[in-house]
């Protein structure tokens, strides 16, 4: 464990033998790059925050505040067990203290766009999505710093963690109400518009990373995936994967049924990578940074891919199940409507009620054909 006194990991430099994610703080010394994929990071967030304020209507939100269950399975997903989550791994695997502060802040970040696009793939609840990522995106406001706080104790006598910006993270928090509250605004007056912004912020996020991957390699270096030691790919792997399996878990708790599941599955394991790299770049010194830049890049890559699978499986698997019960719902309904029907009409086969003057009423019988 590193005093105070002495420089952090990233001045000092790392290897793969050594767990640090940094190292390569120098190579943030391009003044021309750093400040484009500064304002690349920016842009990129302010984009999604924007989807992200189209993709909420007012009545859904007053709908979902009367009856809060997914304002809570937010909370317990990206702010009690994606964080516990992500201190866990990083006690289990010996990181750092750079590489620790990187997988805390990919773990406390709240719920990205990214789930909304997949949630849609498995025919999951997009209300519920779309609220679960508002919702954990407003209380990341306050909730994000405090997580960050707690967890990082086993660390606290190190340098990066003692320059923790928690003021800039909150800060930066606060900079996406603006985009959001505008992407709001504009559901409420021009949904057209507003439904062309979801779909550009979905894109955005793809071009977005895909971009930031290949400055980030030109600046750091072709031998920067070589300096990650292999504990931090086994945390890509595998906190997206645990994340998955805790949302799921917790849906079935709240005795959810399946597409609800499949929902908050996919919004408690995708995390905003976007918000995580912005805090990283827009907070941090690049001497301190190094290659710990990379970790959120490396989650999105790894969540990205394992959300494929999942959506590859149920398209194989689970899709037929969704769609035989849809269809044995269909045909419980129409047989109950059918049923309704027949008892409506009068049954005539004993008899059948004539009148023949005001007030003379004669019952004639049906010969019925044995």
């Amino acid at each position: 464990m590193a005093s105070s006194a002495q420089p952090p990991a990233a001045a000092r430099g790392g290897g793969p033998d050594g767990g640090s994610l940094a190292g390569d703080g120098e190579a943030f010394g391009d003044r021309s790059l750093s400040q484009g994929l500064s304002v690349l990071v920016g842009l990129g967030l302010c984009v999604t925050m924007l989807g992200l304020g189209c993709a909420v209507e007012l009545g859904q939100l007053g709908q979902q505040l009367r009856r809060p269950v997914g304002l809570l399975l937010a909370l317990l997903g990206q702010f009690v067990a994606m964080p516990l989550l992500a201190f866990l791994l990083a006690l289990i695997f010996a990181l750092d203290e750079v590489a620790a502060v990187a997988v805390l802040l990919c773990g406390c970040c709240p719920g990205g766009n990214l789930s909304n696009l997949m949630s849609v793939l498995v025919d999951g609840d997009m209300n519920l999505s779309i609220i679960m990522t508002a919702s954990s995106t407003l209380l990341a406001l306050f909730l994000m710093p405090l997580c960050l706080w707690i967890y990082s104790r086993p660390w606290i006598n190190t340098a990066v963690v003692q320059l923790l910006p928690l003021g800039a993270v909150s800060l930066t928090l606060g900079s996406t109400l603006l985009p959001i509250g505008l992407g709001v605004l504009i559901r409420y007056r021009h949904p057209r518009a507003a439904d062309l912004l979801v779909k550009i912020s979905l894109w955005s996020l793809l071009v977005t990373l895909v971009i930031l991957f290949i400055l980030t390699g030109t600046m750091l270096g072709p031998d920067l995936l070589a300096h990650i030691p292999a504990s931090v790919y086994a945390i890509a792997v595998l906190m997206p994967l645990a994340g998955y399996a805790l949302g799921y878990g917790l849906a079935t708790v709240f005795k959810m049924p399946p597409h609800c599941r499949r929902t908050v599955s996919l919004e408690t394991g995708c995390q905003n990578v976007q918000l995580c790299t912005a805090i990283l770049k827009l907070t941090f010194s690049p001497e301190l940074i190094g290659s710990m830049y990379m970790f959120p890049l490396l989650y999105a890559l790894f969540q990205s891919a394992e959300a494929g699978l999942f959506v590859l499986v149920y398209k194989m698997y689970g899709r037929d199940s969704y769609k035989q019960d849809t269809l044995g719902e269909e045909e419980d309904t129409d047989i109950s409507y059918k049923k309704l029907k027949e008892e409506e009409v009068a049954d005539t086969s004993y008899g059948t009620v004539t009148t023949e003057e005001h007030n003379s009423i004669q019952i004639e019988p049906t010969q019925t054909a044995l």
